[in-house]
């Protein structure tokens, strides 16, 4: 049989996915040792919208001779009335209440958090993932969670290929292992996550001055997809050509002397020296072109913007391989 679970919970942080998980965790607990899981109520408030008359109705122990749940979203911004009913709820919980404050970790009710580690509320960590370390660690856990243990390699490539938001990675870990029978290996994500990395307009217009196609043109679905807006796509492939331009105008130099004279990153002007071997005064003079044409088309000159940045690259593409 379960445990059942401390009457005072703090889940501090704000990354979604995490505090979905801990309020899931918490609640279920109750549910477990009761007789009747359906029998114990889960009431959920927003502390900073709810006045102080519905948090003390809400807190009061004569309310409730049986299990509950109690779910405090918001906390962080809980006017000053509503942090002394918590504050006081939590130093002595109503018998049989389970209840659980959710804590961004500031906003104007900041004491709120040092108050409920001092009741000895359990802590969840639910702050964002914002170290490449910690989503490695995440996607780790992930793949133990579903009963598998994969390689350093595995877990770069995944999320090289999905990205840094943990709904996805969570569902792309929970994929793999099902569609593979749990023998995940860099191979599987490859075929199974190929063009999924989060996509900027950079990618699409590097690849494009380039001249890989296929690449390009996947990378261009994947970033329209996943809601690159068409400006942000028409400005980077407009900042490769011009950059191209100028660099290739400046002529064989030295790249960090360049790049005191055109004002650009010595790592940016030697790219582009390499990329301007592929172009021609003729080529990258009708790019410039395409490029401006492609600016006042994303900003309302288009009928269909998705089609102009596509015919754009497109473009862009075939005088690449022309030259």
């Amino acid at each position: 049989m379960s445990e059942r679970p401390a009457a005072v919970h703090l889940v501090l942080g704000d990354e979604e996915l995490l505090v979905e998980r801990a309020v899931a965790q918490v609640t279920s607990q109750p549910r477990a040792v009761a007789p009747d899981p359906d029998s114990v109520p889960v009431d959920r408030m927003r502390a900073g919208d709810a006045s102080t008359a519905e948090l003390a109705e809400l807190l009061s122990p004569s309310l409730f001779a049986e299990d509950r749940v109690i779910v405090l979203e918001s906390a962080a911004e809980a006017g000053k009335d509503a942090v002394a009913v918590i504050t006081a709820a939590v130093s002595d919980p109503p018998e049989g209440v389970v209840l659980m404050v959710l804590h961004s970790g500031g906003g104007r009710a900041k004491a709120l958090v040092p108050a409920l580690q001092k009741v000895g509320a359990v802590v969840h960590d639910c702050a964002k993932l914002t170290k490449a370390s910690e989503r490695a660690e995440f996607v780790r856990s992930e793949f133990r969670a579903g009963g598998i243990r994969v390689s350093a390699d595995v877990v770069q490539a995944l999320i090289d290929s999905v990205g840094s938001d943990l709904r996805e990675l969570a569902a792309a870990c929970s994929q793999l292992v099902a569609d593979t029978g749990g023998k995940v290996d860099v191979g599987a994500v490859r075929r199974y996550y190929s063009g999924r990395a989060e996509v900027t307009g950079f990618d699409v217009a590097e690849l494009a001055v380039s001249g890989d196609r296929a690449a390009a043109m996947e990378a261009l679905r994947w970033a329209t997809d996943r809601g690159v807006p068409h400006v942000l796509l028409a400005d980077a492939l407009a900042d490769s050509v011009h950059t191209i331009a100028r660099v290739g105008s400046a002529g064989r130099g030295d790249p960090f002397k360049l790049a005191q004279q055109l004002g650009m990153p010595p790592w940016k002007v030697k790219k582009a020296q390499a990329q301007a071997r592929a172009w021609n005064p003729a080529s990258i003079g009708t790019a410039l072109g395409i490029v401006a044409t492609l600016n006042a088309d994303v900003k309302g000159g288009a009928a269909d913007a998705t089609y102009a940045v596509e015919h754009a690259v497109a473009r862009i593409l075939d005088l690449r391989s022309a030259n």
